[in-house]
Parts: structure tokens; C-alpha cells; sequence
């Protein structure tokens, strides 16, 4: 094992006095959950089997097609019953104690998702017509108050036979009380094409307010963001080469990828909105094997120390040596 994959100390004394055992009560809940699962599923298909069988012998195929099907399904729900919450049981116990330990507060889903429908107004998100949320964190890093959680966004698509549903948009929506006046809204994003010109850039205007086009500083930032504002004067007092340079590390931090965000006065001292795409993060690991696991907790604190690093990246006080060119 790398000194990078062992646990501090603390974590340590956490794991062994509180975490592992745990997990240890619950193995044999565990097991039994997972044999209701097997027979479950199994008894589903061999029902399912038989019906299908008995129907397609008497000239009804249709009817053996559903049958199956529905055997199936019914197996698997009644069998999966105890496995899913045990499963959402883990998850919690051990989210609420890491979250605990690095000063954050876990909910398995966010009571209201913060701010949706800005992230939306923004265009820092595509138009969905079904949404999923879990794994909501709040805490305050540097003095800064902050609250995230991730989001599943899905657009119908509807053709002469059938109804499917595409993923638009997988990952963590990020709302920081910024540290710094924030004045009007700003908004910055990768280019004018994404989610369908953001389904209003076109226009460039945020309710009855116009935007205007942003030029950067910097030619590489130039290049990968585009940025509009209400404020000329307020958007370079805020886009800094810091603060642009902490942006894509963000991306690079929490492995995703097209970052955006957007600066907004109407909520306290100001705001800053960031919607970046993962991949799904959070899980406790699989029910298939034994519980008492150290990897499942390393694998949960590295992920929870992205956030925490992530955060500490965008509130943090520049250090001796960053370029703070026009942030005094």
C-alpha cells in the first residue's frame, strides 16, 4: 500500500473504533439480502420459464412474451427489496460520518435542489424533462458557506415507435457564497455551440438584461471559455488569471470535464454557480462482498477530498507566488 492510500491518523481511529464495526453488524444482514436477491431473480425466471412455456404451447406468444417478463420483473423487485435498503442504509452511515469528520453535513438527497433553476436561467445546464438528485453536502471552507449535490438530467426523445430517455447532463451542481462583491451577473462558459448555444446565448440576454460579450485577459483562457456580463468593469474585477486558473484545475481535479459557471448578485453578497460532469460518485461500493472493507472508505474519502480540495481551490486567499494580477 502507497502512503497515498493509507489513511491518516484520524481516519484511522474512525475506521477501526467506529466505521468497521459498523459495517461488521451488518454482514449478516448482508448476506441474507443478497441470497434474497439470487432467489429472487431466479425464481422470476424459472416462473417466468414456465408460464412463457405453457403459453407458447397453447398458440398464444404474446401473452408467454409478457408473462416472462413479468415474472422477471416481480422476482427481481420482491427479491431486491432488503438488498436496496441495506445498501441505501451503508451508504448514509458511512457519508454522514466522513462528511462529519471533514466538516460537512451529508443528506442522501437535497431537500430543495440550491438554485436549479438559476443553474438553468444560466444555461449552465441543458433542458431536461426529468431530473434526479442525490448526495448533498453542505459546509464552509475558508469563511465561504457552500452546498453541492449531483444531478441527473434526462431529455425525452420520442420517435414513430417508441420513447427513450438520453442522459444530458451527469454530475455535481456547486453553490459558493463567494468570497469577494460580486456585482450583476456573469456568466462564463465553453463555447457559444454547447447544449444548442445554451438554448439563449444567441441572444445574449439574462431575463430583460443584455449581456455582452467579455474579452479575457489571457489568450489561453480566450480560447477555451467564452464570457458574458452585465458588468464590463465587475466581470475582470472577478475573472482573474487566478481565478481562471483555478477553474480548469477544478476540471482536472474531480476527473471532468466542460466546466462552467456563473457569477450572480441577486442572493446575499453574491454567488458563484458551478455545474462541472462526472461520472457517478458517492457509492458505497458492491453488496456482493464482505462489508468490512478499509477500500470502501478509501474509496468514499478520496472522492469527498476532491470536494473539499475542489472548494479550498475557488475560496481559498491567493498564495505567494500565484499570478493575482488585478485582484487587489
Amino acid at each position: 500500500m502507497t502512503d497515498s492510500q493509507r489513511l491518516s491518523p484520524e481516519m484511522e481511529t474512525i475506521w477501526k473504533e467506529e466505521l468497521s464495526p459498523f459495517l461488521s453488524e451488518r454482514e449478516d444482514r448482508r448476506k441474507d439480502a443478497v441470497k434474497r436477491l439470487v432467489l429472487g431473480v431466479g425464481g422470476g425466471l424459472v416462473i417466468g420459464g414456465i408460464a412463457a412455456i405453457f403459453f407458447v404451447s397453447n398458440a398464444a406468444e404474446p401473452l408467454g412474451f409478457f408473462a416472462f417478463i413479468v415474472a422477471v420483473m416481480g422476482g427481481s423487485f420482491l427479491g431486491s427489496t432488503k438488498f436496496m435498503a441495506l445498501r441505501k442504509e451503508v451508504k448514509v452511515g458511512l457519508l454522514n460520518r466522513l462528511a462529519e469528520a471533514s466538516d460537512m453535513q451529508y443528506a442522501l438527497k437535497p431537500a430543495a435542489p440550491a438554485r436549479f433553476q438559476v443553474f438553468r436561467e444560466h444555461g449552465l445546464i441543458p433542458s431536461s424533462q426529468r431530473e434526479s438528485f442525490e448526495d448533498h453536502f453542505i459546509g464552509e471552507r475558508h469563511g465561504s458557506v457552500f452546498e453541492l449535490y449531483e444531478a441527473k438530467l434526462e431529455q425525452r426523445r420520442q420517435t414513430d415507435k417508441k420513447t427513450t430517455w438520453v442522459t444530458v447532463f451527469r454530475g455535481l451542481l456547486i453553490r459558493i457564497e463567494f468570497p469577494r462583491t460580486v456585482e450583476g451577473v456573469t456568466v462564463i462558459t465553453r463555447d457559444a455551440g454547447i447544449f444548442n448555444a445554451l438554448e439563449g446565448w444567441g441572444r445574449k440576454t439574462f431575463g430583460s438584461t443584455k449581456l455582452e460579450r467579455v474579452g479575457l485577459v489571457d489568450p489561453k483562457f480566450e480560447k477555451i471559455f467564452e464570457v458574458y456580463s452585465t458588468d464590463q468593469v465587475m466581470s475582470r474585477y472577478l475573472l482573474t488569471p487566478t481565478f481562471m486558473e483555478r477553474l480548469l484545475a477544478l476540471e482536472t481535479a474531480v476527473k471532468g470535464k466542460k466546466v462552467r459557471a456563473a457569477f450572480d448578485e441577486r442572493h446575499g453578497g453574491g454567488e458563484l454557480l458551478i455545474a462541472v460532469e462526472t461520472g457517478n460518485l458517492f457509492e458505497p461500493g458492491s453488496l456482493f462482498k464482505p462489508l468490512d472493507d478499509e477500500n470502501r472508505i478509501r474509496t468514499l474519502l478520496s472522492e469527498i477530498e476532491l470536494v473539499t480540495g475542489m472548494l479550498d481551490l475557488m475560496v481559498r486567499p491567493p498564495e505567494l507566488g500565484e499570478n493575482v494580477l488585478a485582484e487587489n
